[in-house]
């Protein structure tokens, strides 16, 4: 769902279909595209349709690893459409648009192509169902297998890809869109998903969870976990919140997981001090016993491993992903940066705030620790290259960025910068250039060479004033 704070990349896009669907003008229905575009991943994301929402009903089987379901989605058409293109991995069995059962191909596994008997005009509201089953765990895209899950558990959790392994999406984050899901698995276990639980049924031997979500969210922070867990629950300053620990977890590592899943609530104070009100209704984390090898920031309630109570400084991460990620999104993948490097920053700032170094002592310290022949350096952070898109350089890099960019600016225009960018970006998606143009307009400075030598120079910033050292 995309929203009036968009990246001016993607107006300019919306302008383009409004001028091709001028009053006046004759044109055939065109096939959507099987992609946004985005330069990274071309098949990512799908050209022509705009989701508003999913209503995901998934039934999952811990035995045989097999996932079956439907998921309706509604949708605008941004042009005039003959058919038009879905992003995902499983079997499709059939597929209704307004009620009519509507011919479907998968010519290629992960773009699902949909062809109703007539043209879908521009602008226009359409229902898609679709019904589906088949294997996650024997799905591949993009050199990715990404369904994590064993005998007891299973949790939906990857950047850049996840959704298309368990429901049909326009996988990019450009389109944002309501989540609801209703989750069903064999009676005992327990599932946990994005913003609120609405209800849970039980019927023969099997109980169904339904998560909604009240916020758009982008289509690979949507999750659901199926499992043993121990959750609680509560409110903080009106703000709901909601943690679960995997009870699969050794009772040490149960213990130590549920003190730091509970200092979730802490945490958003303290980052609401600096980057204003929590921009979702409800909040939350979860801990898994399976072995992901990284956190994620799932919206509303980001994903941990058990890392033990004292690594306050990824929930710090994860959390502060929460404005920077999830409700100011990226346009484009190479933007990563805006996401990793605000997080990592945001580490910098806690420790900053609770006895520890500073920011500007972190960054001295980096900048002259790590030499000019690193090759650290020669990641080009604007721009990385999806080979690269989390490489430590886009995080440290990026961190230092803002850092460096605050020691040039001044603390009180660099906290009223980032404060700005969530009051304007927020959810919606934008660019790095735009983050950039923000900072020049705020603080009134020409910041061209400074970006240029941090963001797209493949070498370490030299130690001047200009790039806000020495």
């Amino acid at each position: 769902m995309k929203h009036r704070r968009i990246s001016r990349a993607l107006a300019a896009a919306a302008v383009g279909v409004a001028l091709l669907a001028a009053p006046g003008q004759a044109h055939a229905p065109a096939d959507g595209a099987g992609g946004v575009g985005d330069s990274y991943w071309p098949l990512d994301g799908n050209g022509g349709i705009d989701v508003q929402s999913y209503l995901i009903r998934d039934r999952y089987d811990f035995d045989t690893r097999r996932l079956e379901g439907s998921t309706v989605i509604r949708l605008r058409t941004t042009q005039e459409l003959s058919s038009f293109s879905l992003d995902f991995l499983l079997p499709v069995k059939q597929v209704w648009v307004d009620g009519v059962r509507t011919p479907h191909s998968q010519s290629q596994r992960h773009e699902l192509r949909i062809t109703p008997a007539a043209g879908l005009p521009a602008g226009s509201l359409h229902r898609v169902l679709v019904h589906y089953a088949g294997k996650p765990d024997t799905e591949r895209y993009a050199g990715e297998r990404n369904w994590l899950a064993n005998r007891h558990e299973v949790v939906t959790m990857n950047e850049p890809h996840m959704a298309p392994w368990w429901f049909p999406v326009n996988d990019h984050p450009s389109d944002k869109a309501l989540v609801t899901m209703e989750i069903t698995v064999p009676r005992g276990k327990q599932v946990v998903g994005n913003g609120r639980l609405d209800w849970r049924r039980s019927r023969g031997e099997t109980t169904t969870w339904r998560w909604s979500a009240a916020e758009p969210m982008a289509p690979y922070l949507a999750f659901f976990a199926a499992g043993d867990f121990t959750i609680a629950k509560g409110s903080h300053d009106g703000l709901p919140w909601l943690v679960a620990v995997s009870r699969r977890l050794h009772p040490a590592d149960q213990r130590a997981s549920m003190k730091l899943m509970r200092r979730t609530p802490q945490v958003i104070d303290r980052l609401e001090d600096d980057l204003g009100p929590y921009p979702f209704s409800v909040t939350g984390g979860l801990t898994t016993s399976l072995q992901p090898g990284f956190a994620l920031e799932n919206q509303t309630r980001p994903i941990y491993p058990a890392v033990g109570a004292g690594a306050v400084w990824l929930v710090v991460h994860e959390l502060a992903h929460q404005w920077f990620g999830d409700h100011v999104a990226v346009a484009r993948w190479r933007d990563i940066w805006i996401n990793e490097g605000f997080a990592t920053f945001m580490e910098w700032r806690w420790e900053e705030r609770t006895g520890g170094r500073t920011g500007a002592e972190i960054l001295e310290s980096a900048h002259a620790a790590t030499p000019a022949s690193s090759t650290f350096w020669s990641v080009t952070v604007g721009d990385p290259g999806p080979d690269n898109l989390f490489s430590g350089a886009v995080y440290d890099r990026g961190a230092m960025t803002l850092q460096a960019l605050r020691n040039r600016v001044g603390d009180e225009v660099f906290w009223r910068l980032l404060r700005t960018w969530i009051a304007e970006q927020g959810g919606g998606n934008a660019t790095s250039e735009e983050f950039e143009e923000l900072a020049a307009r705020i603080s009134g400075q020409d910041l061209t060479g400074f970006f240029a030598a941090w963001l797209r120079t493949p070498a370490k910033p030299a130690s001047t004033s200009a790039n806000g050292l020495g």
